[in-house]
């Protein structure tokens, strides 16, 4: 009867866990904003939560595409550096070649492409680590902006680009959300569809669960990490174009330390180091408390170096986390 009894209580303490680990990032997200509204009288404000949703939609489309990666048991530590390569070429070509926005665009985001493929070919053909590649990358990128730009910030961008940045979304000439927003929730249904719904999702599981296991039953494992990379390349892609909007200038240091930013958001979000697990909504939630986590510190003049010690404890919290969960998840098996 007391055996009975303590398997009935390890029953509802396991219940218990799988639910708060299902949806640890709400209580977070939730005591962020208690906490940040009682200590910053700004922050509710209408013009403060339009600044949030800006800075959490680029977080949130990079840290779709690291969401991928990640859920093959990979990460990419160059996207920010890609973010900003990304966006100088954008800004270069408008201003110095006095190229239209959309060309410009569409050859930033094929050049985001293209580090994506060279990333999957590395760790694919050459079976380079992921880290190793990925940390050249970075490296080689963040030296490509500082060439780009001589190491001074490229103005004169046309107004016209500030739609995606710095505009909203209108009805009836009221502004409704900015349309970096509008573009992560497209973002965002896409990276759901395609991971829920897709032949190409359930590989990108299955390989992240077990490669070994992949490669027998068919799925051709290095194709899948050459495509999710190349899904991170596009994804960065496209931030470096939202990020020049919004700033109305090609920064060199554009998106620094931005990669540590996506991997809390995913990591955050409930996706496993490990691979073969978790789910977009919840990166995109764990986007929006590395948003709400910044703003707040901003808001209190919290020195950006002190913010980086913060994100990097909540980084390292979030790991520990995920390593006791899958510790405990391979317990019970």
């Amino acid at each position: 009867m007391r055996a009975g009894m303590e398997k009935k209580d390890k029953g509802v303490l396991g219940k218990l866990f799988t639910f708060l680990s299902s949806y640890m990032i709400i209580l977070p997200i939730i005591l962020l904003i208690i906490v940040w509204t009682a200590v910053a009288p700004n922050f509710m404000t209408y013009g403060n939560w339009m600044n949030i949703l800006r800075q959490v939609s680029m977080i949130a489309i990079l840290a779709a595409g690291a969401f991928f990666i990640m859920a093959t048991g990979d990460f990419d530590l160059g996207l920010a550096s890609v973010v900003g390569i990304t966006g100088c070429v954008f800004a270069k070509l408008i201003v110095d070649f006095s190229w239209s926005p959309i060309l410009a665009a569409l050859v930033a985001i094929l050049l985001g492409v293209l580090t994506g493929i060279i990333n999957g070919c590395m760790v694919t053909y050459f079976g380079i680590p992921a880290f190793i590649a990925t940390l050249g990358m970075q490296y080689v990128a963040r030296g490509f902006c500082y060439v780009v730009t001589n190491s001074y910030p490229i103005s004169g961008l046309p107004d016209s680009i500030g739609w995606i940045g710095r505009g909203y979304l209108e009805i009836g000439g009221v502004d409704i959300v900015p349309w970096s927003v509008v573009v992560m929730i497209l973002v965002y249904v896409v990276t759901a569809f395609v991971a829920a719904k897709t032949k190409f999702g359930r590989y990108v599981y299955a390989v992240g669960g077990n490669a070994e296991a992949a490669w027998l039953s068919g799925i051709n494992a290095s194709r899948i990490k050459r495509m999710v990379f190349t899904l991170g390349g596009l994804a960065a892609g496209l931030v470096g174009i939202i990020l020049v909007s919004r700033l109305s200038s090609g920064q060199p240091q554009g998106g620094e330390g931005w990669e540590f930013k996506a991997v809390i958001a995913v990591v955050m979000g409930g996706v496993s180091l490990t691979g073969g697990k978790g789910k977009p909504i919840g990166v995109a939630l764990g986007a929006v408390f590395v948003g709400i986590l910044e703003n707040g510190m901003t808001l209190l003049n919290i020195n950006s170096y002190y913010q980086q010690i913060v994100q990097g404890i909540v980084l390292v919290l979030a790991i520990g986390f995920d390593v006791y969960k899958s510790r405990r998840q391979a317990e019970s098996k």
